[in-house]
């Protein structure tokens, strides 16, 4: 069974940092892509990021490109994302989502994500 902890938010102010993590179990980590997944209060899921298997291949959303950095420790099963100059927009449950072995497809494995981390964002 898919398991995963999301954790490392907080309240920060505009133009502040945080650093997500999430532990992954239940499937062999290093064989798939990984995502991270966003929900604002009254809104969609949204897509923000996603990294190939081996770490060398990242993807982001227009909206957070050179904010946000994406990364993967395989041998702690272990997702980031570093986030830098938050913005209030950026207010939302950050999830991590488990893609496929060759993309970073995720919307089919959305039940696979934990409980989420909260980052807000405001003065």
């Amino acid at each position: 069974q898919v398991h995963a902890v999301e954790s490392g938010g907080g309240f920060v102010e505009p133009g502040g940092s945080l650093t997500l993590s999430c532990v992954s179990s239940g499937f062999t980590f290093s064989n798939y892509w990984m995502n991270w997944v966003r929900q604002a209060p009254g809104k969609d899921f949204e897509w923000v990021s996603a990294v190939n298997t081996g770490g060398a291949g990242t993807h982001y959303a227009d909206f957070v490109k050179g904010r946000f950095t994406i990364s993967r420790d395989n041998t702690k099963n272990t997702l980031y994302l570093q986030m830098k100059n938050l913005a209030p927009e950026d207010t939302a449950v950050y999830y991590c989502v488990k893609g496929d072995y060759y993309s970073s497809s995720w919307n089919h494995n959305l039940a696979t994500r934990g409980q989420g981390t909260q980052v807000t964002v405001s003065v």
